[in-house]
């Protein structure tokens, strides 16, 4: 193919929409000079992007890369536009829970730009309450600004599916009890727990840890997996949406996880596909976390505490030989799904704008 010029912003139109797309660096997460230099580099690039926005009505900036707010405020003052604040993760909480990223002087400084983000923000968007109640207390944001929005999952592109597939079938999961971790293995999730509750899991031969996605610890968990000798835990790469019914239908179990701390300042996104897929699900997580609350709430999932090994290999245990716990419960997380629809989270979003604008 032949080479194409660097562009710091490149300019597209998609289904009539013109869209301005920035830079970024895209050095490993797993050091704080890494995400520096792609947060850094974004920055200028969606500087540049926004002198080239035309005429704006509404300016939404996201929570990740944190700094990138400022672009926004600015850009909505010149534009004389309204700002709404979009938390899909709250800083400086999120990295300083998380191993290799302390740094005060940073955190000094992603904390000022949210606290300034959340007093100009006209709207502040949050993903459960649990999430709005962490804004207030920590950030002071003023509770009449906030709107709760979930994230969602689209039930007409992920439906429940047969265990016999053809991703199964490719993978000898067929007569396998599968449980699975889908999505990022990272460092916000307790992926680590998952080698334990295997080891744990050991006297069920057709049990099968799955752990799906890719992140900075996987390949330590390869390598500790190895060196452990477990043969129940099998990892697979990253799959594309055109097979998420199959991959997603494998599992027979799902486990969502958080490390402690960590609630409300992020909500695991893969809870809503795990739902609309129809699938039960152990969430490793906070009681007052949005995950723990929908298991409750919705019948469709057991929740124990972060971090506890003994309880997930119950639940675990529990689900493999209960089959009609296990169909009570993912009927149940069907039916939730559709509460967390995509057309329904859309008219959400919609609704605050419109607000915004009239």
């Amino acid at each position: 193919a032949p080479m194409r010029w660097f562009a710091p912003v490149r300019e597209e139109t998609r289904n009539g929409v013109r869209i301005l797309r920035a830079w970024g660096t895209a050095k490993p997460n797993r050091h704080l000079t890494g995400r520096i230099a792609n947060y850094l580099s974004y920055f200028a690039s969606a500087t540049l992007a926004a002198f080239r926005v035309g005429p704006t009505d509404v300016v939404v900036t996201l929570t990740d890369p944190p700094i990138v707010a400022l672009i926004a405020i600015a850009t909505a003052r010149m534009r004389g536009a309204k700002l709404v604040f979009l938390c899909q993760d709250v800083f400086p909480e999120v990295i300083r829970l998380l191993e290799g990223f302390q740094n005060r002087y940073v955190e000094a400084v992603l904390a000022a730009i949210s606290r300034l983000t959340v007093r100009r923000a006209d709207r502040i968007i949050a993903l459960g309450d649990t999430m709005k109640r962490r804004l207030v207390e920590t950030k002071q944001a003023d509770p009449a600004k906030i709107v709760i929005v979930h994230n969602w999952a689209d039930a007409r592109a992920i439906v429940p599916g047969p265990k016999d597939n053809p991703f199964t079938r490719q993978h000898g999961l067929v007569e396998k009890f599968v449980v699975m971790h889908s999505g990022n293995v990272g460092m916000s999730q307790d992926v680590d727990a998952l080698l334990d509750v295997a080891e744990a899991l050991q006297d069920l031969p057709d049990v099968v840890i799955a752990i799906v996605g890719e992140g900075s610890r996987k390949r330590h968990l390869q390598a500790d997996a190895e060196r452990r000798h477990l043969s129940n835990v099998r990892f697979f790469p990253y799959q594309p949406k055109a097979l998420l019914n199959e991959s997603f239908a494998s599992a027979d179990v799902f486990i969502v996880s958080l490390k402690r701390g960590l609630a409300g300042y992020i909500v695991p996104s893969k809870l809503y596909g795990i739902l609309i897929a129809g699938r039960p699900f152990v969430a490793a997580i906070e009681a007052d976390s949005e995950a723990a609350q929908i298991a409750r709430d919705h019948e469709c999932g057991i929740a124990v505490e972060p971090g506890d090994r003994d309880g997930i290999a119950a639940a675990i245990r529990r689900l493999y030989g209960d089959p009609a716990l296990r169909e009570h419960l993912a009927v149940n997380a069907r039916a939730a799904g559709l509460t967390y629809d995509r057309e329904r989270a859309i008219e959400s979003y919609r609704n605050v704008f419109n607000e915004l604008c009239r």
